[in-house]
């Protein structure tokens, strides 16, 4: 039964995002047709949000079962998912809003609000980087220095 549900949630998700990317390629291509742009950016939108909510809900109910089965498995779960919201919050903090050029904002009509949450992505883009160069260095002198 649980092999069958997985099969159905992964086949259900894999749909979800091949309209999803469908619908953003005709987004991106058809920037003429103002109507077919915006009925393509809505269902889109609509499919990200879906596809953001089954991840949550699926990851709730899969944390929910870990800490019945498994509790310091799923202590850990937490502890990541926690370093993951300081992580962005820092990342947040660390921006200045003075990212974007003035004349940038100017011209498409964003707010020095939006350069700070433009800037705070790229700082998280950066840590995550830097974070997964340094694990996989870490692993592999781990591997190393294990065989000798």
């Amino acid at each position: 039964m649980k092999e069958t549900t997985d099969k159905l949630i992964t086949w259900v998700s894999l749909g979800i995002a091949v309209l999803a990317s469908v619908f953003a390629v005709i987004f991106a291509m058809n920037t003429q047709n103002e109507g077919m742009f915006n009925i393509a950016y809505w269902i889109t939108f609509l499919f990200v949000i879906l596809s953001v909510l089954g991840i949550i809900c699926f990851a709730g109910l899969a944390l929910i079962k870990n800490f019945k089965e498994n509790p310091a498995k799923a202590r850990k779960t937490l502890i990541v998912a926690g370093i993951a919201i300081v992580v962005c919050v820092l990342s947040y903090l660390l921006a200045t809003g003075s990212d974007v050029s003035t004349a940038l904002l100017d011209k498409n009509g964003l707010t020095e609000g939006t350069s700070r949450w433009i800037g705070a992505a790229c700082i998280l883009v950066y840590i995550l980087v830097i974070a997964a160069i340094a694990s996989i260095i870490y692993v592999e002198c781990a591997k190393i220095f294990k065989k000798k």
